[in-house]
């Protein structure tokens, strides 16, 4: 869904005149199509749509003008298959937060899914042509082209959580690596000495500061850190139950487990379980997130809670800022629009 960087004959971004010239139609009937106009035959759609595709045309002038004709539209965008949103907390409590900011406001909100190629090629389309204010985009990967793309094409947009300690767009995350390091103490100072962590997909910036805020902790308590006792997964329930599997073979004797998620704590305990091993007699259980699952399961689960509604409230709050001011350089700072937001270990019996 990438776009790429075509060139057009004067050997720069293609131009509306030259995507024109190649659907042979006028450079007003290209305008149409681009701005969703229904005015248009379908034909006529299909042959703007294909000379803009092989152009690789990005309708930049189209935001300049809808900068003062707002839609009066932000998008959640969830770079997920739907199975996974509605399987897991994290997103029902960030959507919550989203909706409840946005009550007192004129906007509507879209959610997206952008789970498959198919599905991030037809949200690019969907966004080149403008049809929203900004975006909201929550679990985004390091390699995820989403966020270049809105960037390229001046949407303002505000991400759960940054790329890296690098991010250019404007985030709104909680101390991942804080809240990491506050697990690992608290199994320190219950007695535990055998700590390993079961990871979420490292290729997300925040369970990464994760793994480093277990690394520190083992630090701050004179232990050592063997990295085979740090075992990625994807933050599913399946992916905890393969993480504990492994970790168990390579650490029997292990007496206290941390990890990523919520989701992945439920999968580790049916593995610990079903290996005899008691909760918390035998090993401590710490997830991340503090959700719903983490109060229903069985011991109550310790976790570490992240404010998610609080998040999406934040993430609302800031984008609506960012579309009110669309200068090509805000009057706050990037430092001022990434969001850090406290994370709290709450105790309860499985630790």
């Amino acid at each position: 869904m990438a776009v790429h960087g075509a060139r057009g004959r004067s050997g720069g971004r293609p131009t509306l005149e030259e995507v024109a010239a190649r659907a042979g139609v006028g450079r007003g009937t290209v305008s149409r199509v681009i701005n969703g106009s229904p005015r248009v035959s379908d034909a006529t759609r299909a042959a703007v749509e294909a000379a803009v595709a092989e152009l690789g045309y990005v309708p930049n002038t189209a935001a300049r003008a809808l900068a003062a004709n707002r839609t009066d539209a932000i998008a959640l965008v969830v770079p997920e298959p739907e199975t996974r949103f509605f399987a897991e907390p994290y997103f029902s409590d960030m959507l919550r937060g989203v909706g409840a900011e946005l009550s007192d406001t004129e906007m509507q909100l879209l959610l997206i899914f952008a789970g498959s190629d198919r599905e991030r090629e037809r949200l690019a389309h969907y966004l080149a042509a403008h049809r929203v204010d900004g975006v909201l985009l929550v679990s985004v990967h390091a390699d995820d082209p989403l966020p270049d793309l809105l960037s390229q094409l001046e949407i303002p947009a505000v991400i759960s959580g940054r790329r890296s300690a690098e991010e250019t767009l404007p985030s709104v995350d909680s101390d991942n690596y804080g809240g990491g390091r506050a697990a690992v103490r608290h199994l320190v100072a219950r007695g535990r000495h055998s700590i390993v962590h079961l990871a979420g997909r490292m290729d997300v910036y925040g369970a990464q500061q994760r793994v480093a805020g277990y690394r520190q902790g083992l630090l701050d308590a004179g232990r050592p850190v063997d990295d085979r006792l740090i075992v990625p997964g994807d933050f599913t329930e399946e992916g905890g139950r393969r993480a504990m599997t492994l970790l168990l073979e390579r650490c029997p004797g292990l007496d206290a487990v941390f990890a990523g998620s919520d989701v992945m704590a439920a999968g580790a305990r049916q593995v610990l379980r079903e290996t005899g091993r008691r909760i918390p007699d035998d090993v401590a259980l710490i997830g991340y997130d503090d959700s719903a699952i983490a109060r229903h399961m069985e011991p109550p689960l310790t976790s570490v809670r992240q404010p998610i509604e609080d998040m999406g409230r934040a993430m609302t709050d800031l984008l609506l800022g960012e579309i009110a001011d669309r200068r090509p350089t805000s009057s706050r700072t990037l430092e001022q629009r990434q969001l850090v937001l406290p994370a709290e270990l709450v105790v309860r019996a499985s630790s």
